[in-house]
């Protein structure tokens, strides 16, 4: 497809979006929060931006992103305090949750990807470099990037052959990489692809979850009331970013197993899904309304308030980790790390780290109740693969020192003397 019919679609693209996001805005709240969010970025930009500062700028898409890339972020932060932070979000999953994080001097919404809205961002700002986590590709904001001459860098990247970027009609979007000084990938396959299509500036480092994961256990709290629960028992499912069709396999699990305990962390915690899971689970208690004694007379407790749950996997014998019968399940290395076996649904196979934990016999995908409970019953009394999917997470931690030392030999000077 000729670059410019490709500019003219993406562009209309992204404006076809914002309008979608201006018509759902009264009716879904997140729709809602995105709008308002980005109407406020240059006003953010304007009152708290340094003119007389060069900033690092980091982008992620949403949380999940942005816990990914904070071991870079917070690293530098360690190594170069004196250099400035700019934090932007696509995402309200991101922005709301992380609007007031205290490693970041500037925080706001990345405003939609148009050509003015890039070069007005970059005047606003002294960008000296910029990292984008993961996925994140926004053509003009790359292209005004280049334009400026200002590096920009991806990390914890992962690339598949059927991206847009390696389509026969996707020429366009693949020569955006080649805005990147460098792209730091999470494995070979990835790095091999890009070469293929002659994306040479690529580099394996791996993915920086681990550290963040790794930094995340090492910095754990501990929960009386929730070890109340538990008391004595040996069974202890912990489910994190559970979905409904996840609650209804564990809701048959537990009342078949009583003696189980079942820590249920759910993705979206709006009072509708927590009526719903109540429905589901009749005797279940919430965390935030438990009042120390009642703890034992259930053997569900619905953690219903954010921020606990990668502390929470330290008390699983069995993690499930949600979101395997919707689009792709939710972070597994989360409790990994704990030295727990993983178990999710079948809408694994995008994720590199839980098709490395079903290869070595930590990971373990079900298809519906039956294979569920199955596993559940292999995995009680098994000590092999908790260890193993622990040991997997140690094997593979350092990629944040990796780019971080090489990102500041590249830039430091460039960026503290200008």
């Amino acid at each position: 497809m000729p670059a410019l019919i490709s500019n003219i679609v993406y562009t209309t693209g992204i404006a076809l979006y914002s309008a979608a996001i201006a018509l759902a805005s009264p009716f879904n709240e997140k729709a809602a929060l995105l709008r308002k969010g980005r109407k406020k970025s240059f006003s953010i930009l304007e009152t708290k931006v340094n003119p007389n500062l060069s900033y690092v700028w980091f982008h992620a898409a949403s949380l999940g992103e942005f816990e990914q890339g904070r071991p870079v972020l917070e690293a530098l932060k360690v190594k170069h305090p004196e250099l400035p932070i700019l934090l932007t979000f696509f995402s309200p999953s991101g922005y709301e949750i992380r609007k007031s994080y205290a490693g970041a001097d500037v925080i706001c919404y990345l405003p939609a990807d148009t050509r003015s809205n890039a070069v007005k961002l970059l005047n606003s700002v002294n960008v000296k470099a910029a990292l984008f986590i993961k996925y994140e590709f926004w053509a003009h904001y790359l292209s005004e990037l280049e334009r400026r001459g200002i590096p920009v860098y991806s990390f914890s990247a992962i690339f598949r052959s059927n991206q847009l970027f390696f389509k026969s009609y996707g020429g366009w979007y693949l020569r955006l990489l080649n805005s990147f000084r460098k792209i730091y990938v999470q494995d070979e396959q990835s790095l091999q692809l890009l070469n293929e299509f002659k994306v040479q500036q690529a580099q394996v480092a791996g993915d920086t979850r681990f550290d963040r994961v790794a930094a995340l256990a090492t910095s754990a709290k501990s929960f009386p009331l929730v070890e109340r629960f538990i008391g004595k028992s040996d069974s202890v499912i912990v489910a994190g970013s559970s979905w409904p069709a996840d609650e209804e396999l564990l809701a048959r699990y537990i009342q078949e197993h009583p003696d189980t305990k079942l820590i249920l962390v759910p993705h979206e915690i709006n009072e509708a899904h927590l009526q719903g899971i109540s429905k589901k689970f009749p005797e279940s208690l919430r965390y935030t309304r438990l009042n120390g004694d009642a703890t034992a007379n259930t053997n569900c407790l619905v953690i219903d308030t954010i921020g606990m749950l990668s502390s929470i996997y330290q008390y699983a014998t069995i993690a499930y980790i949600g979101g395997g019968f919707g689009v792709g399940i939710h972070n597994t290395l989360e409790a990994a790390v704990w030295e727990v076996p993983v178990v999710f649904g079948p809408a694994w196979h995008k994720f590199r780290e839980a098709a490395d934990l079903i290869k070595l016999g930590a990971g373990f995908s079900i298809a519906d109740y039956d294979e569920l409970r199955d596993c559940f019953h292999r995995l009680h009394d098994d000590t092999r693969a908790g260890k193993i999917a622990g040991d997997y997470v140690k094997r593979n931690t350092g990629a944040s020192a990796l780019i971080i030392e090489q990102l500041t030999n590249d830039l430091y000077a460039k960026t503290i003397d200008s």
